[in-house]
This record gives C-alpha cells, structure tokens and sequence, in this order.
C-alpha cells in the first residue's frame, strides 16, 4: 500500500494536467472553427475537476496502476457540436487532432524541463537540500512524459469516439466517412472488451510506439529509472 501511495503521488499531478490539457485542446479549437459550446458550458477552463470522469480518470488509471499495466485513461470529452463548425468535415480533422497534439507538446516540454533538472543536479554534485527536492519533481517530469505519450497514441487508434476515429471520419472521402462514423455505436464496447479482456494486445500496439518516444526524449537511463517506479 505504501508503494502504491508513492506513486500515486508521483503521478497525480501530471496525469491531471495531461488529460485536462487534451480536452480543453479539443474546445478551444473547435472555438477557433465556429463552435462555442465547450466555453459556453464553462468547459475551457483549466480546472480538472471540471474533466474528470469517473471511470476514465479514477477507476481505470487506478487498476492499471494496481495491477501494473500500461497505465491510461480518459477524461470526460469536451462537447463539441460538428454542425457550428466553419467547414465541419475538415475542421474536424483539426479538433479531433488538437489532443494528442497537445499531449506530445507536453511530453516535449516536461523532457526537457527533465534534462534541465538532470544537469542542474549533477553541478550541484551530492547536495542533499537539493536533492530531495529534484527527485521527486525528476519523477513526476518523467511520469508526465509518459503519461502524454500514452494518451495521444491510445486516443490516436482509429476507433470512433476515440481521436484517431474522427480524424479518419475527416479524412475519407464521403461515402466511407459516412459509413464509417456508423460504426461508432460499437466503438466504446469494441475498446471497453480490449482494456478489460485482452489488456495485452493493447500494451503490445501502444508499448513499441511508446518506448521509442520515451527513448528519443529522455534517454534509456530514464525509462528504466521510469519502469521502476511504475
């Protein structure tokens, strides 16, 4: 229990701001294209309790930490009506993108906030005031790097409602995107069955793409620092 509550302290924080960033991403293009339902429902806003949704950001993140897999989640989707949109197939290519966009972009900066960490800690030598406070900021960086990863290649497979469903929606020519938006009644069973029964095909689709984004931002030394803390 002490191991779990060091990490959930670790990954709080960033988890959070992760998924609070990514759905107000969504809502505040959507408001650059025509669509001001997310900020008239008071939806732009930074806040994450305004975010959370049950299952998405407490009881899966939670069993996945429990139980020691790829840890993931969701938060509670922005609206957005299509329709408000300027030029709704296309602009919808840009809203759908906005998260996992937003995400990479946060995994950049906390890599490099990270090797700045790193190198300050390393000129300061065995400095133990200094110490205590850059390893637990060094994890949670390095914890958000990961965390941002994971959801903008989870929310990027080609499954509607998830991101990578509506972007193919806005990339197909009419007729399939029709044909295609039709199968997202069965998108959340289709995800909810790979999460909940076969965990591993969805670690074996999201890991190789995650390790080499962890590796090209912050290095094998991290990860495995990383892979002992999770």
């Amino acid at each position: 229990m002490e191991n779990f509550l060091l990490k959930l302290s670790i990954m709080l924080v960033p988890g959070l701001m992760a998924i609070t960033c990514h759905e107000v991403s969504h809502g505040y293009i959507a408001y650059l294209r025509g669509d001001n339902t997310a900020k008239r429902l008071g939806r732009l806003t930074l806040n994450p309790l305004k975010h959370i949704d049950l299952l998405g950001t407490v009881i899966l993140p939670l069993m996945c930490l429990y139980l020691g897999g790829v840890i993931f989640g969701w938060a509670k989707p922005v609206p957005v009506d299509f329709s408000n949109l300027r030029k709704p197939k296309r602009d919808m290519i840009w809203v759908s993108a906005a998260g996992p966009i937003t995400n990479i972009l946060l995994a950049t900066a906390s890599a490099l906030l990270l090797r700045g960490l790193i190198v300050i800690g390393d000129s300061f030598g065995s400095n133990i005031l200094l110490s205590v406070f850059i390893e637990p900021v060094t994890m949670m960086l390095a914890f958000s790097v990961y965390m941002n990863l994971v959801l903008a290649i989870f929310n990027m497979i080609p499954v509607l409602p998830l991101d990578g469903g509506r972007v193919m929606v806005g990339l197909l020519p009419n007729r399939l995107s029709i044909a295609y938006a039709g199968m997202e009644r069965y998108g959340m069973l289709i995800i909810f069955a790979i999460v909940l029964f076969f965990p591993a095909v969805l670690s074996h689709f999201i890991g190789p793409i995650l390790y080499l984004g962890l590796n090209l931002l912050i290095g094998a030394k991290y990860i495995g620092l990383l892979s002992m803390h999770l």
